[in-house]
């Protein structure tokens, strides 16, 4: 009996299953069909899942969320032209962040990549300057080896998005060549036993010592970005787990020094006090603080929380408490509107059976709500709130400061509860301030997709604005 044939679509798909990929988000075009054609109908049970996004761009977040949440690149799958260069803003956020990603796009014919043809352009050129690697594929042969190292790069340093292109007569051409096998990441042992003795030394001589630690903290082989403000005498790279094994009886018998207890008190009043807040009164809008009060009162640690752009985003920043890594999720590099949602959806699929919390304004909101209707197909568990002011508050505020007035920043209404309810999820509205724990409560005991209307009081914003430095405007 003659073997079946293998084309370059069984090849692409055999090497994202031995880089143990789970889930490849994307939409599909002529172009790279073949290549959804065999994810939608896979020869090996070790395929990966696919998942189908309404826009490419939410597609990317997607990846950029699985990147995020376990630190192995997501996959993101388009087809050519505009399928391609709706990526964008999803790589440039996922480079920027360090989020790794590998994006996989369909192309025109090899023999049309040079003409003025139907979706030609350079897709390999377009992505370079804003992912650690891009690069398209010419023989069918190749596709796993090209996959093989935008996957490493991804991985790799500091992580981010890898991009290849593939035409279409690649994918749909016979191919010989076996996948690449299984690569097991090399692993770094401990810092240097020097640098852990003078770390452990340090920390005991200061009078307060200080540890500043972000999500990238668990990242094993990271070296530091130098700027102005942080220039590092010592770097210890490794694997954090076993340093930090030999670091901890280094500091074995260490103290707070007693003077330093009392200053540690005091910040920590004010840190509490910061967070309460004011009283409620008769007016329809909440006041920042009360929800995030609230949304502590009720997020466990085990939830993952994503956060969209906008003055909320602030708010959030300075005082909600998370105390998991890789839990509470920002967009700190490009501050990109729209990533919450698919982060959020990406977290159900990491963290089955626990539940995850978006958070948007109700401008962001609208950068990606229509894949409310993939969080609906795929019965995500998830809460996503929207905090509604009618503008685009974080310029607004900000024009504010700066001009007198503002600019630009106004929209109308939507109603968002039957927008919710078109797609096929929950819409919950808060009407008043003493409604927000109720209606809360019912979202969070609601299993799959719940959106929660709050109307927010953002008039405490010239005083939010006041306390950031000139350099953390916006």
């Amino acid at each position: 009996m003659a073997e079946e044939k293998r084309y370059g679509a069984d090849l692409i798909v055999e090497s994202l299953a031995n880089h143990g990929i789970d889930y490849v988000f994307g939409i599909p075009g002529a172009k790279i069909d073949r290549v959804f054609e065999t994810l939608e109908h896979p020869k090996t049970k070790k395929s990966p899942q696919l998942i189908v996004a309404r826009h490419e761009q939410n597609a990317a977040f997607m990846a950029a969320g699985i990147g995020r949440l376990t630190g192995k690149p997501g996959v993101v799958l388009t087809t050519s032209g505009p399928g391609a260069s709706n990526l964008a803003t999803g790589l440039v956020t996922a480079t920027a962040e360090g989020d790794p990603v590998l994006a996989l796009s369909g192309q025109v014919k090899r023999a049309d990549l040079l003409r003025s043809s139907h979706q030609s352009m350079r897709n390999a050129d377009l992505f370079a300057p804003i992912t650690k690697y891009a690069a398209e594929v010419q023989d069918p042969d190749n596709v796993s080896e090209i996959i093989a190292n935008a996957y490493q790069a991804a991985e790799s340093g500091k992580q981010g998005a890898s991009f290849v292109s593939i035409p279409q007569d690649v994918t749909d051409s016979p191919v010989n060549s076996e996948p690449i096998k299984p690569l097991v990441a090399p692993k770094l042992g401990p810092a240097s036993p020097s640098d852990m003795t003078y770390l452990a030394r340090a920390i005991k001589e200061a009078s307060l010592p200080v540890l500043l630690l972000g999500m990238r903290a668990s990242s094993s082989d990271v070296t530091a970005e130098i700027d102005h403000n942080f220039q590092p005498e010592t770097e210890l790279i490794g694997d954090i787990s076993q340093t930090l094994d030999i670091l901890v009886p280094l500091l074995r018998g260490y103290q707070v020094a007693p003077e330093s207890k009392h200053y540690l008190s005091e910040l920590q009043s004010k840190l509490q006090d910061s967070d309460v807040p004011p009283a409620l009164t008769d007016q329809k809008l909440i006041h920042p603080l009360s929800i995030v009060a609230a949304l502590q009162e009720r997020v466990a640690d085990d939830m993952t929380v994503a956060v969209d752009v906008g003055s909320h985003y602030i708010w959030m920043a300075r005082h909600f408490r998370s105390y998991e890594p890789r839990h509470l999720l920002f967009s700190n590099g490009m501050q990109t509107l729209g990533v919450a949602l698919p982060w959020a959806i990406a977290a159900t699929l990491v963290r089955p059976g626990k539940k995850a919390v978006s958070i948007s304004g109700d401008g962001g909101f609208l950068f990606s709500g229509q894949e409310l209707e993939t969080a609906v197909r795929l019965k995500a568990d998830l809460v996503h709130i929207i905090w509604n002011d009618g503008h685009y508050d974080m310029v607004k505020f900000q024009e504010e400061m700066k001009y007198g007035r503002a600019a630009g920043v106004d929209f109308g209404p939507v109603d968002f509860v039957k927008y919710a309810e078109a797609f096929g999820a929950k819409g919950l509205r808060v009407d008043k301030p003493n409604e927000l724990g109720t209606v809360l409560d019912e979202a969070f005991a609601t299993q799959g997709p719940v959106i929660v209307d709050i109307p927010v009081d953002y008039s405490d914003n010239a005083e939010l604005g006041a306390a950031m430095l000139p350099d953390q405007i916006y």
